[in-house]
């Protein structure tokens, strides 16, 4: 029998800016991270979450291992995984030391956690879904095992739909690849979609043969 009350937590979660109510748990001899929804609009994502996980496998994304459902939405039971989210975003702000500190590994280590996210968003893409919402705050990295985990991928959606919402601007200054990887990111990234590449598959060759 699964204990799932958050008052035997011992990590809370609060203030989330997705709505998430989130805490650490001990269970069955195991940690657990669970997410249930505090708002009409977190019960839809944790909802598209579901989805996500159902028609996507891959080693760097946590999947859900237990649902429990009920009148407030979908109660999501995952694997607790150890390591550092590089944005911890809230109702009051953001929490940027984990990616201050990532930004200050060698620039191999940082290819490497790349690696994974380009070659989840293959798998995902494959699926027939496009990333929503993908920023620093979907990235957990284990520091010690120097692995990447992607994490909080609810606002994902099933096929392509019109982007209206604010978009957040790149960061030239701080980049330290080469000049030829410069220029991938910049065609995947131009105003027009017909210049981009036409697949994720194709923008991550394009990315290893730089």
């Amino acid at each position: 029998m699964w204990d799932l009350d958050p008052a035997a937590a011992f990590v809370v979660f609060g203030d989330q800016d997705s709505g998430c109510v989130s805490y650490g748990v001990e269970s069955a001899g195991r940690r657990w991270f669970v997410k249930r929804a505090g708002t009409p609009r977190a019960r839809e994502s944790l909802t598209r979450a579901l989805g996500l996980h159902a028609a996507v496998r891959h080693s760097a994304l946590v999947r859900p291992e237990l649902v429990r459902d009920g009148a407030d939405g979908p109660t999501i039971v995952y694997p607790w995984r150890d390591g550092v989210v590089l944005n911890h975003a809230t109702v009051h702000g953001s929490d940027r030391s984990g990616l201050a500190r990532f930004q200050r590994l060698p620039v191999a280590e940082v290819r490497a956690a790349l690696d994974a996210i380009l070659d989840a968003h293959v798998a995902v893409s494959a699926a027939g879904y496009v990333a929503v919402d993908l920023y620093d705050g979907c990235f957990l990295y284990d520091f010690d095992a120097r692995r990447m985990w992607l994490i909080d991928l609810d606002e994902y959606r099933l096929g392509a739909f019109v982007l209206d919402s604010d978009r957040l601007p790149d960061s030239p200054s701080g980049w330290r690849g080469t000049t030829v990887q410069r220029a991938v990111v910049d065609r995947a990234t131009r105003p027009d979609p017909a210049a981009r590449h036409a697949t994720v598959a194709a923008l991550v060759r394009d990315w290893r043969a730089s």
